[in-house]
């Protein structure tokens, strides 16, 4: 059922695609902006970017790899965005990972949603980036000064992860 004229502009339409794997770079403003465009209904919008550092674990850090699972990993991660959709009233919701090769301060990911309040917004952002680090198949190789290494899994991180059940 179509909406009259005077309340289309009130109704968040959502995004599509709500999760996109690549290996460009994104740029964060436009993407804030495609969480804000055409969006009356929301008035916050919470977003996280993650970024390639210098140094883990005591090491200096020259480059990082990632790889994934194509499809699966999508598929993780629309899972958990469904789930922080049935947590918290939430408008908008956009992921972004890179793969491939990444320098130092390349951007690895971005996290957007909105919602109607703040509260909201910045739980299920914290959530989403929470249960993907620890839940979506991503695998990162970091060049460092000893060599290249797989990285494990934290230990931090599942813990993070658990506090939200």
């Amino acid at each position: 059922m179509k909406l009259p004229f005077f309340l289309q502009s009130q109704v968040a339409k959502p995004m599509r695609p709500e999760v996109i794997i690549q290996q460009d770079d994104f740029n964060l403003a436009d993407e804030v902006n495609l969480l804000e465009q055409g969006n009356d209904i929301d008035g916050a919008v919470v977003t996280f970017t993650g970024r390639v550092r210098n140094k883990n674990e005591g090491l200096n850090v020259n480059a990082l790899t990632l790889e994934h699972y194509p499809g699966m990993t999508e598929k993780s991660l629309k899972k958990i965005i469904v789930e922080a959709k049935t947590r918290w009233d939430i408008g908008r919701v956009k992921v972004i990972h890179r793969i491939g090769k990444l320098a130092i301060g390349d951007q690895i990911v971005f996290v957007g949603v909105t919602s109607k309040h703040r509260k909201d917004a910045f739980a299920a952002n914290e959530f989403i980036m929470d249960y993907l680090k620890v839940n979506a198949p991503f695998w990162k190789k970091e060049l460092t000064e000893d060599g290249e290494h797989w990285l494990d899994a934290k230990s931090s991180d599942s813990n993070k992860a658990e506090q939200w059940k």
